[in-house]
């Protein structure tokens, strides 16, 4: 009987062989917005996979370039998977003609960065002695080169780091926040950078913030700046930032903003571990991340639910991966992330300054490039959020039918299965099984009769068709909803988990409430929609069109039992 089952499955493959790769289509700039999401021209789904790069502090230049040439530096975010930089500007880089026609020489000069100049000198000799907005413009052209789209980012007004409540750059009508001249400034840079295709957006403004900040102004200036930047250059994304350093968007639920184009319109956000404090510590993370990832979803996460896309244009932690405050909130983060599949941008590519808050050569840790630009800070970084460097879902992606994913935040896999002799484990989004979720909470995979099962806690998890017991019914559990929960025969609740060699199994649940001292990270997965079709479209365990062929109760007759 082994023998004749064998001798089928060889027969299956024989007659079902496995679909090429698709080739990934290239985009056709420039961008525009359909509904939530952002599109190419001819209609298919851009997802923005950003990372962010510093130009904005005194010296004025993209950071980095005493260390690496630029177009090594271009070539590393390519490599690294990225599609997209959110690159800053001070808006005194285009408005004060005394900064504006400085060399970068001169700009190291006046700041005493001597070692800077000779490093730039040696990886970047064609900047060196032209001016600083023609050195932001050879930086955007580098990444052109490359095929990397530019957002480019107003960050403050008067050069420095950023950013605190009294610096004078946080709202309209603050020391250095002059609105007229700052839609003079965003006039400018947009008519300079018409006509340059990978500059795909404009972001008004970074992180407004201060005791000045109201909502009645933010309509005001905002929708002044976003009609100057379009009329300056139609072709960009106009993307609009928050309140609260860019967390609260949430009065536009009420009150939207009125614009004379359509198309265009992108919202900001920003999300950090830091944001809430040391929560993550000192709370419980299930109740942390169900708590927060509820506010983000009141103050700007509704966005996407009305039609419009929202851009996580700066999240980040610290690449040494020692800090519990992050390493929680990013579970949480990444989950929310995917489950939304939201354009994002990592705060920050820079891996040490020339100059910040008076420290030459300042560590960056939330850095992915080490301190002299030449390699990943934290290469297993790279490799979690590569899934949601490419979209899940959206226009012209109908590669097949709508379907669930089962993704796990710690790691940054997805469930899959290569054979019937192998268990359930993580692997590549790319490779995952097509899963369905059911209204009475049966995980099946999708064009079989083979769902998920639980057998006793510390196994495996396995697949059977016999789905109708307590033990094939899965709830999203915990004020996280990351904990996927059954109910094994005996009336004992277990958690799907994952063990040293990436095997899902079940275990006890654990870190539901209360307690602070345990990470509930391995038992955290998310429902994640899809129509992104597997690498290998046809697996094992697909049999959608056998089914559908002469003699099929012969070949239903091979899937009887539990594997």
């Amino acid at each position: 009987m082994g023998s004749f089952i064998s001798s089928s499955i060889l027969l299956l493959f024989l007659l079902f062989p496995t679909i090429i790769q698709h080739a990934k289509p290239a985009m056709s700039l420039p961008l525009s917005t359909n509904s939530r999401w952002i599109v190419d021209e001819e209609g298919r789904r851009v997802k923005l996979a950003c990372v962010n790069w510093v130009s904005h502090l005194e010296p004025v230049v993209a950071e980095g370039l005493s260390k690496q040439p630029m177009d090594m530096i271009a070539k590393r975010i390519v490599t690294m998977g990225f599609n997209c930089v959110r690159f800053t500007w001070p808006l005194f880089l285009i408005t004060n003609d005394s900064l504006a026609s400085l060399t970068v020489r001169q700009s190291f000069q006046r700041l005493g960065l001597l070692e800077s100049i000779a490093g730039i000198q040696s990886n970047n000799p064609s900047i060196i002695d032209v001016s600083l907005i023609k050195a932001y413009q050879a930086v955007v052209s580098s990444l052109g080169k490359n095929d990397v789209m530019v957002i480019l980012d107003n960050h403050l007004s008067k050069p420095g780091w950023c950013c605190s409540n009294f610096d004078g750059n946080g709202f309209f009508g603050d020391q250095y926040f002059n609105p007229d001249l700052w839609i003079t400034g965003l006039t400018r840079m947009a008519t300079l950078f018409n006509g340059v295709t990978n500059v795909v957006g404009m972001s008004l403004r970074n992180e407004l913030r201060g005791p000045k900040q109201n909502v009645n102004d933010w309509y005001r200036y905002m929708q002044k700046g976003a009609e100057a930047v379009h009329s300056a250059n139609p072709d960009v994304l106009v993307i609009l930032s928050g309140l609260s350093y860019d967390s609260d968007l949430s009065f536009i639920q009420n009150r939207q903003v009125q614009l004379s184009f359509s198309g265009k319109l992108v919202f900001e956000v920003h999300w950090y571990g830091f944001s809430d404090g040391q929560a993550w510590v000192t709370g419980n993370p299930n109740q942390v991340c169900g708590r927060v990832a509820k506010d983000m979803m009141r103050r700007s996460g509704f966005l996407v639910d009305q039609g419009y896309p929202l851009f996580v244009s700066e999240y980040g932690v610290d690449q040494r991966g020692t800090n519990v405050n992050d390493n929680r909130y990013l579970n949480s983060f990444l989950g929310v992330a995917a489950e939304l599949d939201l354009d994002w941008a990592l705060w920050t590519l820079v891996g040490s300054y020339y100059l910040r808050e008076g420290v030459i050569g300042l560590n960056e840790y939330y850095g992915l490039l080490n301190y002299n630009w030449c390699e990943t800070r934290n290469s297993s970084f790279i490799e979690r959020i590569s899934a949601l460097q490419s979209p899940f879902r959206g226009p012209g992606l109908s590669e097949t039918k709508l379907h669930k994913v089962i993704f796990h935040p710690s790691t940054g896999l997805c469930v899959i299965r290569k054979s019937f002799l192998d268990p359930l484990r993580l692997g590549p989004c790319a490779d995952s099984e097509s899963w369905s979720y059911s209204s009475d909470k049966t995980l099946l995979v999708k064009g079989t009769y083979f769902c998920l099962q639980a057998d006793e806690s510390g196994t495996l998890a396995k697949l059977g068709i016999f789905c109708s017991d307590s033990n094939s019914k899965w709830e999203m559990i915990a004020d996280s909803k990351m904990h996927l929960s059954s109910k094994l025969r005996n009336g004992k609740s277990i958690c799907l988990d994952v063990d040293s060699s990436n095997a899902i199994v079940t275990n006890s649940c654990k870190c539901i409430s209360k307690d602070n001292t345990c990470d509930p990270a391995s038992q955290w997965f998310k429902l994640v929609d899809s129509t992104r079709s597997r690498s290998e479209e046809q697996s094992f365990l697909h049999f959608d069109s056998i089914f559908d062929l002469p003699g099929k109760g012969f070949l239903s007759n091979l899937m009887v039992g539990s594997i």
